[in-house]
């Protein structure tokens, strides 16, 4: 709170003062100190007038209007009075002898109360100059008194009495109390049922200790309150509200009770507001706050909420301590005296006072101070000091002016500060001002006076100085004005609105409404403004079209409108009232064509602010310390954090920004809400005002690609109208976008839009007023639509209106006929309806008119239209229902219903007609119909057995085998049985004749478990083992399958054993397997079997490690036995087996195949010629030759005369020596007998040298026939095709087995061979003509314990 003045006089100086504030206005402030004088101050705290005494001033008080001031002085019988209003002083003779000590004004009179040291009274009357004296009121000092509202007055004194009196002086009631009494004062009591009497209740202060409470309606029940010793002496106290009184404590304590007898007796309040002391308190029912004061500082609460501190005022240079606080009656101004002799003034309330222009505030901070101020625009606040408390502000863009009562000080604002330009007297009291840069307007008694500001510095015509306003013939009052930078604007009494254009000097619009305009709010460009009316209706009107539009819901408490000053938000202003703000929004531009005003909602208005301006939501409002504050509305929520809100939040700020057209902010309240629903809001609103570029962003953002392609086909539409019908169509207001666009510059818009939403009747009324040739064409799509909803009345009509006779339409017109001839035969005109039809072109209208009749049952007609139209099942059906076969017989050739060919065979049979029957069942597919006449009536069984084949019929089938049953032939029958799903009937039938090998070999795999279970049952029973078994397997019965094939007789083919093997297999049953493995070891009956069966065994177990083992054993038997060819198939096939299982192959395994393969590939060397590589695979079998000892000799010639063939002599003597061995040398061939001695007598030792090649995995050079690399020693992978190590640049794998071999040898061998050398699989199928460059491949070899294995880096492996 700002403090106004501080009062120090030398002669107060350490005493304390006593002072009255000028009642009702505030104006004067009377002071008295010790120095015999009471000194007069206005609010400003400028000396007025001194009134000097004989003595110290004793008391002193202000009538109730202030006009005159009281005081009663030491040494002295007479009353001082002082006349505020004339500022003379008089005085008054009181008659009475002795000391007076007590002056009083009463409340509602003009009766004034003196007490005396001797308890005597005197009440003076100042209207009529009456003096009552009243003798003996009181034995002793009068020393305190109050006036009620009935003008009693009541009277304390220091003989413990309290008296009451009415104005005449007359005692009506009197008390004594326990002590001296003090601060009286006259109030109600707080009770249930409100009294009508007025003040009835003294309250005074006993002995600073005890609160006295005597109701005059009730004297003989007096109440005392007694408070807490802590709390001190009562210092003083106050009456407030509902019959609630605050009371101060000299400790500092701070105390409301209330006086309703429920409640009585308990503090409502406590607060230890002063640490030390509490010396004063005061309330101001005007501001409705409270005030404490104490050490050196004032605490001021708000009534309505006392735990609340309100200010704190500190004076820190009072050391002494404060002494009497009180307040104007208005609450504006509060006087604090101190123990020291010194009076502060603070400033707590102030006029309301404020105007802005544009962006700029000016409001009055303090008494005599404006500040101006543009926040917005960041100006620095200026402060101008005025003369005068004003009673009005206006501010402009370069001037501010301050007023009161008919005089106006004006300032410019200039960049050096202010500067005060002129003062200016007007004709009558200022009611209102407003300022533009050049001239200044000021209402007054209703009239608006408009002159310019600073007329001397502009080189002006002497009448555009000034001018009055109405004119002198204009009978009628301003009761508003408002000045914008271009326009003067007033309404007045009469309801008429005046714009008058300065810049012209002239009137440029008036509006006459029907009563009178209260107030005007111009926008900041003065095109649009608010104006209220006598009704207290609000209106929006634009001057520039003329046109008036009511604000809706406006409360009739509306004290102002303010415009939004932000540029974006043209269209946005406040209606106010003293508790809300309303804000609404002026719509311009929007598919409706015509403008409105909306209300977007309400905000809450703190207590006693006044609106000033509105910027971009932000509210600006003036407050009761001459301060500002700002308030975000409520309908600009989304001006906040929309992050932090939650989704309803969210939500409802979206709508506010689509009222107040923030789309930019609806962007980004739709992108944080990622809702389908909120964009299609948004979508919408942009549509409704016509923002078709950001209505495209928005439909772009949630896909809607239609709506995006037909707002960029009209975006550049100029035609206002034109491209409100466009949207007013996309919203779906069809009524709005016809009325749109018949406004338009293109009214045929509208006759495309019916015509599109098959508005027929609507397009039709347009037609005929827009385009007339287009009538016959929508009567087509009209009566189309008639049909569909079956008005054929209507829809004849109207294909007959469309009919055009013109050439260029000949494919409507046939449409029209068509139609024509539809409506007729349904209208029942079916000679019309058929003949038109047959003459249409169109075989579809012969099909529906045909359907028409055969649903009329016109069955002759119908078949003729389908028979013409081509559609020959329709016409056939309709002649079956009208029993015309002779007809159905003709068209029989060309339909394709089984349906009309079953009911034809059917009429045949019953005809005799067998064959034509049968051959008509046949065409409609219906079989079982087909192979019942074949055998009933043709006796053509063999034709009937062959449709049953054919067509697998099971009731064809059931009808065959009940014939060949009737024949006793069985087997057929059984067969016929089984094909038509009765297995049981079939089953049955075997059994009875003993046919059930017949059936089981029939039934094959389709049967059920029951039926194997059945057949297997039966053949256990016959001893016929192996079926019984191959049955129970069948059914899973694997452990009785396994007892029956191992009772089966030893066969050459041994098939009973391989179904053992197959039944362990899949039962994987280790008891049965036990028991096949000692049946195959001979330990059940002492006949060991081949080995092969029980690796088959371990095969089907898939116990492959054994089965290797096993593998290798048969192996070497075969190899033993000479047959190689066998032994290379074991060991192959169980390699490869080995490899899919991802077993590591055993090094026997892999090496017994290896010799065997190369024994193998010496054929084909040798059949090809090449007599080398022969030579070196006969090399290796030989060093190996104890594995195949069944031909030692033959195989160790043939190495003798390949090696000597190949150049390989050396190698060719060591074998050849090798049969002169005895052993050996009576077993060779007698062919060769002589030759292979003579290389032995004559050696030769020459050897042709064999070539290296790198090892695949170190690349080390080595023999190519060599398989064990010396520098890795790894065992190489060798070529299925040559036997030698393998080479990585030459890598290939074989199609067939997936061994690798040498590509440039394998395409070599595939010129001549056609099957695999490893596999003997044909290798035909695959392309050998590879690029050279696929040869180029990378291999990675990778080395395992388990064998060798390839990966490839790239996909150009050729494989073959």
């Amino acid at each position: 709170m700002k403090r106004v003045f501080t009062l120090t006089e030398k002669a107060w100086q350490g005493s304390t003062l006593q002072y009255r504030w000028q009642k009702t206005l505030g104006n004067y402030l009377a002071v008295t100190g010790p120095d015999c004088t009471v000194k007069i101050f206005d609010r400003h705290g400028q000396k007025k007038d001194e009134i000097n005494l004989p003595g110290n001033c004793v008391a002193m008080d202000w009538d109730k209007d202030g006009d005159t001031l009281a005081v009663i002085a030491d040494k002295s019988s007479s009353i001082y009075l002082w006349d505020a209003n004339t500022h003379k002083p008089s005085q008054l003779d009181s008659g009475m002898r002795d000391q007076m000590s007590f002056l009083l004004w009463s409340k509602v009179g003009s009766l004034l109360a003196v007490g005396t040291a001797k308890g005597n009274l005197l009440i003076y009357n100042q209207q009529t100059s009456r003096k009552i004296p009243i003798l003996g009121k009181h034995t002793k000092r009068i020393t305190c008194g109050c006036w009620s509202t009935q003008n009693l007055l009541a009277l304390g004194s220091e003989d413990k009495m309290v008296t009451v009196s009415n104005h005449e002086g007359d005692t009506m009631r009197q008390t004594t109390v326990r002590a001296e009494p003090s601060e009286i004062q006259f109030s109600v009591m707080k009770t249930d049922e409100r009294a009508a009497s007025g003040e009835s209740t003294v309250s005074v202060v006993v002995g600073k200790k005890t609160l006295f409470l005597f109701n005059l309606n009730d004297p003989d029940n007096p109440i005392e309150l007694a408070f807490q010793q802590r709390y001190g002496n009562i210092i003083a106290y106050r009456w407030y509200g509902d019959g609630y009184i605050m009371i101060g404590f000299s400790q500092g304590y701070f105390v409301v009770i209330s006086t309703h007898i429920r409640e009585i007796g308990q503090e409502l309040f406590q607060a230890h507001n002063h640490k030390d002391s509490l010396t004063s308190i005061a309330i101001s029912q005007s501001l409705n706050k409270a005030a404490s004061c104490g050490d050196n500082c004032i605490k001021i609460h708000d009534l309505s909420e006392l735990k609340e501190m309100y200010a704190i005022i500190n004076l820190d240079d009072e050391t002494k301590g404060l002494d009497h606080l009180s307040w104007t009656d208005d609450g504006q101004l509060l006087a604090i005296s101190s123990q020291r002799g010194t009076l502060h003034v603070f400033l707590t309330k102030l006029p309301i006072l404020g105007d802005t222009c544009g962006t700029r505030l000016a409001v009055l901070t303090s008494l005599l101070e404006v500040t101006v101020a543009n926040h917005v625009e960041g100006e620095r606040p200026i402060t101008v000091s005025v003369e005068v408390e004003p009673n009005f502000i206006a501010v402009g863009p370069y001037h501010i002016a301050v007023g009161m009562n008919n005089r106006a000080w004006f300032y410019a604002l200039g960049e050096n500060g202010v500067e005060k330009l002129k003062d200016m007297e007007y004709l009558g009291t200022v009611a209102s001002m407003h300022i533009n840069s050049d001239y200044a307007a000021a209402l007054f008694e209703g009239k608006v006076q408009l002159h310019m500001i600073e007329s001397e510095h502009l080189e002006a015509q002497e009448e555009r100085e000034t001018r009055l306003f109405p004119g002198r013939d204009d009978k009628c009052r301003i009761l508003c004005h408002a000045l914008t930078a271009d326009f003067l604007i007033y309404g007045t009494d009469t309801g008429l609105i005046h714009c008058f254009y300065i810049e012209d000097w002239q009137y440029i619009n008036e509006y006459r409404h029907t009563v009178s305009v209260k107030k005007i709010f111009p926008d900041p460009n003065g095109t649009r403004l608010v104006f209220i009316d006598d009704k207290s209706d609000g209106f929006v009107y634009c001057p520039v079209n003329d046109s008036l539009y009511e604000v809706p819901n406006f409360s009739p408490t509306i004290k102002g409108i303010l415009w939004e000053n932000w540029p974006v938000d043209k269209g946005v202003f406040i209606a106010y009232d003293d508790d809300k703000v309303y804000t609404y929004v002026f719509h311009k531009d929007t598919i409706q064509g015509s403008s409105k005003v909306i209300l977007a909602g309400g905000t809450k208005l703190p207590y006693s602010h006044k609106p000033l301006l509105l910027y971009n939501g932000e509210l600006t409002c003036q407050t009761l310390s001459g301060k500002t504050n700002n308030i975000i509305l409520s309908t600009h929520s989304f001006m906040s954090s929309v992050k932090d809100s939650g989704n309803s939040d969210q939500t409802r700020m979206l709508t506010q920004t689509l009222m107040l057209k923030r789309f930019t902010e609806a962007w980004e309240l739709c992108k944080v809400l990622n809702d389908h629903s909120a964009w299609t809001e948004l979508g919408r609103a942009c549509l409704h005002h016509m923002e078709v570029e950001f209505a495209i962003r928005v439909y772009r953002m949630v896909g809607n690609v239609g709506m995006v392609m037909s707002l960029e086909q009209i975006k550049g539409i100029e035609d206002q109208n034109l491209l409100a019908g466009h949207l007013a169509m996309f919203t779906n207001d069809f009524n709005q976008a016809q009325d749109l666009y018949l406004a338009s510059s293109c009214p045929i818009a509208a006759l495309e839009m019916r015509r599109d939403l098959q508005h027929w009747d609507s397009a039709l009324q347009l037609a005929k007023r827009l385009a007339p040739k287009q009538i016959p064409f929508i009567s087509k799509e009209y009566a189309i639509q008639l049909e569909f909803t079956g008005d054929y009345v209507n829809a004849l009509a109207h294909y007959e209106k469309g009919m055009t006779s013109d050439n260029k339409y000949q494919e409507h017109d046939e449409a029209c006929l068509a139609g024509v001839a539809r409506m007729s035969v349904r209208m029942g005109d079916i000679r019309r309806g058929v003949n038109q039809a047959i003459k249409h072109p169109s075989r579809l209208l012969k099909k529906d008119c045909g359907a028409i009749l055969e649903g009329m049952k016109q069955f002759s007609e119908a078949a003729q239209l389908y028979e013409k139209g081509q559609y020959y099942d329709k016409a056939a059906s309709v002649y079956i229902r009208c029993k015309n076969w002779a007809k159905v017989g003709e068209l029989l050739p060309h339909v394709t219903s089984p349906k009309i060919h079953l009911q034809y065979a059917k009429a045949k049979e019953a005809d005799g007609r067998y064959k034509e029957a049968a051959m008509a069942y046949e065409n409609a597919k219906d079989w079982d119909n087909v192979i019942r006449v074949h055998l009933d009536h043709l006796n053509n069984p063999e034709e009937a057995v062959r449709i049953v084949r054919e067509t697998q019929s099971i009731d064809g089938a059931k009808i065959v085998a009940r014939f060949f049953l009737s024949l006793n032939d069985y087997g057929s029958a059984i067969q016929f049985l089984v094909m038509s799903k009765c297995n049981d009937e079939a089953f049955q039938l075997a059994q009875q004749h003993s046919q059930m090998e017949v059936y089981a070999d029939i039934i094959g795999n389709d049967a059920t478990m029951e039926d194997y279970q059945s057949i297997a049952l039966y053949f256990e029973g016959e001893k016929k083992h192996l079926q019984a078994g191959k049955f129970f397997l069948l059914c899973g019965q694997h452990g009785r399958a396994l007892k029956h094939f191992l009772k089966c007789p030893n066969t050459e083919d041994n098939l009973a054993i391989e179904m053992a093997i197959e039944t362990v297999g899949q039962a994987k049953d280790e008891a049965l397997t036990n028991q096949l493995i000692d049946y195959l070891m001979g330990e059940s009956d002492g006949m060991p079997k081949d080995a092969k069966y029980l690796f088959r065994l371990y095969m089907a177990l898939k116990q492959y490690r054994e089965a290797a083992r096993t593998a290798i054993i048969i192996a070497r038997e075969e190899q033993s036995a000479g047959n190689y060819r066998n032994a290379h198939d074991v060991l192959f096939s169980m390699y490869t087996e080995l490899q899919t299982q991802k077993i590591k192959i055993p090094s026997e395994m892999a090496t017994n195949l290896m010799i065997l393969h190369s024994y193998i590939l010496v054929k084909i060397h040798v059949k090809r010629g090449d007599h080398l590589k022969g030579a070196r695979m006969l090399i290796r079998v030989s060093n190996n030759i104890s594995k195949f000892p069944s031909h030692i000799v033959p195989i160790l010639t043939s190495s003798v005369i390949e090696c000597h063939r190949a150049g390989l002599k050396n190698s060719a003597f060591s074998f050849a020596a090798m049969l002169m061995r005895p052993e050996y040398r009576n077993k060779i061939d007698l062919k060769y007998k002589k030759k292979i001695e003579a290389m032995v007598r004559r050696p030769d030792t020459s050897e042709l040298e064999e070539e290296t090649k790198p090892c695949p995995y170190c690349a080390f050079q080595l023999p190519e026939c060599e398989l064990l690399c010396p520098g890795c020693k790894n065992n190489l992978p060798y070529c299925i095709a040559t036997g030698r190590h393998m080479v990585k640049e030459d890598w290939t794998v074989c199609p067939h087995c997936d061994f690798p071999a040498l590509y440039s040898e394998f395409k070599i061998l595939l010129e001549t061979e056609t099957v695999c050398p490893i596999r003997s699989g044909s290798v035909m199928g695959i392309s050998c003509a590879l690029r050279e460059q696929d040869l180029k491949v990378n291999l990675r070899l990778i080395c395992s314990k388990e064998g060798w294995s390839l990966f490839c880096d790239n996909q150009n492996i050729p494989l073959l």
